[in-house]
């Protein structure tokens, strides 16, 4: 019993030596860096500009209204009986109000619509990543741009060649 015990005690002693001289790789990229890089990222940028131009032109056009309404209502102010007078107030408040919301959902819309491009590259780049580490044989790929890692050596691999090659980006 005690040599069984003995052989199991040099086994473990064994296996431990051996996955403490393994060499464990690391890597290391730039996530943030590497998509600001791609064209898919450009163009997506180019779109969202344009939406977000289009929307913004449509509410200059709302505030140039306002603004007439405003200016008009303010010229026959003195002259306007009670009755008139607090319906144009009113209208005047409507439509800033419905500036207001016009304004938040352009926010929301232009928001939505960064997500929908954005999505597909993210998941493009974290399948390229995930192919780079497998090849490689890495444990661990860290994402230097969120500042989490606040330490990387030399031995660790920066994996941004590797993956704009996966990618097809130069």
């Amino acid at each position: 019993m005690k040599l069984v015990k003995v052989i199991v005690l040099f086994a473990a002693i064994a296996f431990v030596g051996k996955v403490q001289a393994q060499d464990l790789k690391f890597g290391h990229i730039n996530i943030q860096e590497l998509v600001m890089q791609l064209p898919e990222k450009v163009a997506a940028d180019q779109e969202l500009q344009a939406e977000a131009t289009k929307l913004q032109e449509q509410l200059q056009v709302m505030q140039q209204d306002l603004q007439k309404k405003y200016t008009d209502y303010m010229s026959q102010r003195d002259s306007l009986p009670d009755l008139i007078r607090a319906t144009k107030e009113k209208e005047i408040q409507d439509y800033e109000q419905r500036m207001q919301q016009y304004s938040q959902m352009a926010q929301q819309t232009i928001g939505q619509k960064e997500q929908q491009l954005l999505q597909p590259i993210i998941t493009k780049v974290q399948k390229a990543i995930d192919e780079v580490g497998q090849e490689q044989g890495l444990i661990y790929i860290f994402d230097i741009s969120s500042q989490v890692v606040v330490y990387h050596s030399s031995k660790s691999i920066d994996c941004a060649p590797l993956v704009k090659t996966k990618l097809g980006a130069q």
